[in-house]
């Protein structure tokens, strides 16, 4: 089915437990911590719901386009018309929307008896997830402070990491916690599982399950919500709408029925599900297609500012911009090549080019610190110039005064002030400083994402190069 917007909202009165310190939220819809990122993923399934380019259609039933296995060139540009119709509504500002996780499961049901025993499970919950149209997110790395067990041992205290506690008849329970949930708190379910490699007596950490956002046991803990503090949209235009939220998954006793089990008690399996399945690619397109909107708007923004000063007219402004609008291609034309490269595999399927696909994310992990500090740099200290808040509006004598002395030859104060705005929350706000270590741990540590290139590389051809060049000569003769 398609879900509307409406639909989506109804469903996240469900219970869920979500904690901001030691607030319990009990209806994140009406919360101002989440109200208004609410209502743009609901937004989000309402314009998907409401073009069929962004859907297709199996026996009589309509699916969302990002669970949509492709079997041709064209079937992959399907999936990503809808990522860029999502990304371009977010601004690239939402790392978890719904086609993200959707995707990875999507992949996966694409070479399924890599999991095994497990492989029905996994194909029927694909099934589930498209049929619903379930928003799902995922927590798939330990917290920071499981990395030494030790120190829990020998005080006989549990180990935080999560894991499978008991085993029954009718499924499996967990407890411990699990990161980064992000969009949690506005999905139906969270995908628990392991993209980081397990040691072989890590077993029972290795489970891969999926959970209900509401289940008995689950609790949200989120970080500082951003959106609660916005005064208005004016001022904090992006923090008003499209703080996602992060929250750390916390399981106590949670049973987790058979039929919602991916991998158990395997540690290689648990990460090679992502690698040997399209799953970690068909993602990962999707989160390049995300940055390269928020890529476009960084570029935007770069030109409305210079221009807004007449800075646009001195040539080292203009080899700046020029600059951001090279990057930008650049990244569309590394998504553009996962198209044109498209590879069939797993056979009888289409996947992107992987190695394309890990250049480019590799490439966003790597950029984002140094573009944002590049657009800090065009900016200067003009967003400090600004009032406090868009209230000077509202008392007649401070909105002449404002409106006089505020303007330039290019542009009105209040429009100035509106841009400017809307620039700081990009570079400076508490919202932005998470999008800058967001980014640079979206897909993992740095050395795990150039591992995800070096593991692709063919390394084969790349030596023939060298060894038939030197095949061309040898010592020469005296």
């Amino acid at each position: 089915m398609l879900k509307t917007g409406s639909e989506h909202l109804r469903q996240l009165r469900d219970g869920r437990v979500v904690y901001i310190g030691a607030e319990k939220v009990d209806d994140i819809t009406t919360h101002p911590a989440f109200r208004n990122a609410a209502r743009t993923v609901a937004a989000i399934y309402d314009m998907k719901a409401a073009d069929s380019r962004f859907c297709f259609q199996e026996q009589d039933e309509k699916y969302s386009a990002y669970f949509l296995r492709a079997k041709s060139r064209e079937d992959l540009e399907k999936r990503t018309q809808l990522h860029q119709a999502i990304a371009r509504m977010s601004h690239g500002l939402l790392g978890r929307s719904p086609d993200h996780v959707s995707s990875f499961v999507t992949g996966m049901a694409m070479n399924a008896p890599v999991f095994g025993k497990f492989e029905d499970n996994l194909l029927k919950y694909y099934e589930h997830m498209r049929r619903e149209d379930v928003y799902g997110v995922y927590a798939v790395i330990p917290p920071q402070a499981a990395r030494n067990p030790e120190f829990y041992q020998k005080q006989n205290l549990p180990i935080p990491t999560l894991r499978v506690v008991r085993e029954d008849d009718d499924g499996v329970v967990i407890s411990g916690m699990k990161m980064l949930a992000t969009g949690a708190v506005f999905a139906n379910e969270i995908w628990i599982g392991n993209l980081i490699p397990l040691a072989p007596n890590q077993l029972p950490e290795s489970i891969t399950c999926a959970i209900a956002v509401n289940a008995p046991g689950v609790t949200l803990w989120s970080r500082k919500p951003f959106e609660r503090h916005a005064q208005s949209e004016f001022d904090s235009p992006l923090t008003w709408r499209f703080d996602e939220s992060d929250s750390m998954v916390m399981c106590d006793e949670v049973k987790v029925p058979w039929e919602r089990v991916f991998v158990h008690m395997d540690a290689v399996l648990a990460r090679e599900i992502y690698i040997k399945t399209p799953g970690h690619c068909y993602g990962n397109h999707q989160s390049n297609v995300r940055f390269h909107a928020k890529m476009q708007l960084i570029v935007g923004l770069a030109s409305k500012i210079a221009h807004a000063s007449g800075a646009n007219e001195v040539p080292a402004v203009r080899e700046v911009l020029g600059r951001f609008a090279a990057l930008e291609a650049a990244l569309g034309g590394m998504i553009a090549g996962q198209l044109h490269e498209a590879e069939d595999w797993p056979e009888g399927w289409k996947t992107f080019n992987r190695r394309m696909m890990y250049a480019a994310l590799n490439w966003c992990t790597e950029s984002h610190s140094s573009i944002i500090d590049a657009l800090r740099e065009l900016i200067g200290g003009g967003v400090f110039q600004m009032p406090a808040d868009i209230t000077v509006m509202h008392d007649a004598k401070l909105k002449e005064m404002f409106e006089t002395y505020w303007q330039t030859p290019q542009l009105g104060a209040v429009e100035r002030m509106k841009l400017y705005k809307l620039a700081w929350d990009l570079i400076g706000s508490e919202f932005a400083g998470r999008h800058l270590q967001y980014e640079k741990f979206y897909a993992g540590a740095s050395f795990i994402v150039r591992n995800h290139s070096f593991r692709e590389a063919p390394w084969e051809g790349f030596h023939k190069v060298v060894d038939d060049l030197m095949g061309t000569y040898d010592v020469p003769a005296r």
